[in-house]
């Protein structure tokens, strides 16, 4: 693929950066901005790692950073203070602040165009009712390890879990976290799979 990086990725990097940096400035607390933070931060140095091995599309990287920034926001305020949302929740009358249901969506999507992509480029599916079975199967299954992460990080940490946790005393946070994130990878799979491709088969010519 070359050693030149593309203009779009370094923009990408750039915003990544600058959130990032945003995001470390004085949060609401910082044990809940690391447990927030942590997986674009891994994420990111897995990328970059592995670029020369395997160096996704711009569609994907776009998706990728903004779910990053999706989490610094979240572990700037906490997913239930976000004060956009505190501002929809009054404006609609909603009983909690649901940015966390954002981040849970993104969960969904980003993932299922990061499976797909792997799947169509490496060629570890061929049929296309297969990739799309198989990337929401992925992406479900991803969201699940996440909760079982929430649920020993508040075992672990008790009280001071509450805003990572982020449930804000709803009963059925951890299954429409998961809801959320299954229609986050049926949008990626019955929506954006033709522009994703489009820019697969440009990219792989």
């Amino acid at each position: 693929m070359g050693t030149s990086i593309p203009r779009a990725h370094v923009v990408l990097a750039a915003v990544y950066c600058i959130v990032l940096v945003w995001s470390v400035v004085q949060p609401h607390d910082y044990f809940t901005w690391m447990l927030e933070v942590f997986p674009a931060v891994i994420g990111m140095i897995v990328l970059i790692a592995t670029r020369n091995r395997f160096t996704f599309t711009t569609f994907a990287y776009t998706f990728i950073v903004l779910h990053c920034c999706i989490l610094f926001v979240g572990g700037h305020y906490t997913y239930a203070l976000v004060p956009l949302f505190d501002w929809v929740k009054e404006v609609f009358h909603q009983s909690r602040n649901n940015y966390d249901k954002v981040g849970h969506f993104a969960q969904g999507l980003v993932p299922a165009i990061i499976t797909r992509e792997l799947f169509i480029r490496l060629q570890v599916v061929q049929r296309k009712g297969w990739i799309a079975f198989l990337t929401v199967c992925v992406c479900l299954s991803i969201s699940a390890c996440y909760e079982f992460i929430e649920w020993f990080v508040a075992v672990v940490s008790g009280e001071s879990a509450d805003s990572f946790l982020g449930t804000q005393g709803y009963v059925w946070d951890t299954q429409s976290d998961m809801l959320y994130a299954l229609l986050g990878a049926l949008t990626t799979v019955l929506l954006l799979a033709r522009i994703h491709d489009r820019y697969i088969e440009r990219f792989t010519k």
